[in-house]
């Protein structure tokens, strides 16, 4: 009998750095260009000893770096790298989920470069349709399948 092991997933190794609340709530400070720890420390609502904890997991991880903003005494801030900039289609989309699902309505909302109000469609780059999900089929890794673990062939 096989023993069972987790489905590997690039989901489950994104979560590992950046799926818990504080660490989403300093990736969306930095991304409004909020960078001291005090101003992300009140605006999230995080305690201080929990989000320095977290922005030390997210600077370890590539995801934020920090910048020495001052010498005597030595302060810095935090600033998005390219994997944490790379964060902000994520959150655009939690955002919106969450104005759908989880909240009583938009509390802001984004203006694009074209000036019209921001409305986030996910589309295929190769025919430029719509994504919504319900038209999407999963190709796994060998040895799985939807199911979880693909039986051995019999040989």
């Amino acid at each position: 009998m096989r023993e069972a092991s987790p489905r590997p997933c690039t989901v489950a190794a994104a979560l590992s750095v950046i799926g818990e609340k504080w660490s989403l709530l300093a990736i969306r400070e930095l991304a409004f260009g909020v960078h001291r720890f005090d101003a992300i420390a009140r605006n999230t609502g995080a305690p201080r000893d929990i989000l320095t904890s977290r922005l030390r997991r997210l600077e370890a991880a590539g995801v934020v770096e920090r910048r020495q903003y001052q010498e005597h005494p030595p302060r810095s801030e935090y600033h998005l790298t390219r994997a944490g900039k790379e964060l902000r289609p994520i959150l655009l989309g939690l955002k919106e989920w969450g104005e759908r699902w989880a909240a009583d309505g938009p509390t802001m909302s984004y203006e694009h470069t074209c000036g019209h109000e921001l409305e986030l469609v996910h589309t295929c780059r190769a025919c430029g349709g719509e994504v919504t999900g319900s038209d999407l089929t999963p190709r796994f890794a060998s040895g799985w399948s939807r199911l979880g673990p693909a039986e051995p062939d019999a040989a």
